[in-house]
Order: C-alpha cells, then structure tokens, then sequence
C-alpha cells in the first residue's frame, strides 16, 4: 500500500472515529498532494518520493506557522499547528540522527574525495538521494559545510 492509499485509508478510519483533528489534517495532506499532481501542464501521480517531499514541505509549514503563533502569544493556535505536524510526521520517514548524517557526509566525501568548500557540490550531490525526505537540506549543507572546513 502506497503512502496516498494509506492516507486515504486513514481518512476513512478518521471519519468513523470522528477525530476532527486527524481528519482535517489527512484531508489538507490530501489537497496537497492533488494540487502537485495537478500543476504544471500535465497532471501525473506522484512517485512516493514525491509525496514525501510534498508531505514534509506540509510538516515545515506547520513547525514554522506553530513558532509564528506561539511569538505572538498565540498558544491556541501553536498548539493546534504542533498536533497537525505530530499527524504529518506519522507519514514520513524516520528523520536521520545527528550521527547518522556525521557518517554520511562521511561517506560522501571520501567517495567523491572532496576537500575544503569548492567539494561541497560534490558532496550534496552524493548526499542528496540518501536524505531525500529524513532531513532538513539546510541543516545538512551547513553540516556538509562544517565538515569541508
């Protein structure tokens, strides 16, 4: 079962268990996805890499809309906004550990025998489909970035 069927599944489940919170947050990933198949000039379905990027693009929106709320005093909203990216996050992959990523990027550089900052390209490049999904690209390039110095 795909990552779409398990989220229209779930939507099911969420309606017959009457979870508003659930519910709304499946059927918002849902849209999501429908409005990435649907844009540009052909529509497509997604491969399940794709709607994983779709899904932790939604999980960022939420993270940073909870920080915004919870700035302006807003603990009601932030809340709501952290249970939605707590629903998001039951869909996505196991986010890679700090020494995970240290042993990576590792890896990435004794492979492409990249040193100092003009190799950090190469790297990336490397990197890039292994993290696909289990880790935030600007966390990673400053971590790739840290390494090459």
């Amino acid at each position: 079962m795909g990552l779409k069927d398990s989220l229209k599944h779930d939507l099911t489940e969420a309606m017959r268990a009457r979870d508003e919170l659930v519910l709304s947050t499946i059927r918002l990933c849902l849209s999501a996805i429908t409005n990435e198949e649907v844009s540009g000039k052909e529509a497509r379905v997604l491969t399940e890499a794709e709607v994983i990027q779709v899904l932790s693009r939604e999980a960022k929106k939420r993270r940073e809309s909870a920080q915004a709320f919870a700035d302006a005093k807003r603990p009601d909203r932030a809340e709501r906004e952290n249970a939605e990216g707590e629903v998001i996050a039951r869909y996505l992959p196991t986010p890679l550990s700090e020494t995970e990523l240290a042993s990576l990027i590792a890896d990435a550089m004794k492979e492409s025998g990249a040193a100092g900052p003009a190799g950090m390209g190469l790297v990336m490049k490397l990197l890039s489909p292994k993290i696909a999904g289990r880790a935030d690209g600007a966390a990673v390039s400053a971590a790739v970035r840290a390494a090459l110095a």
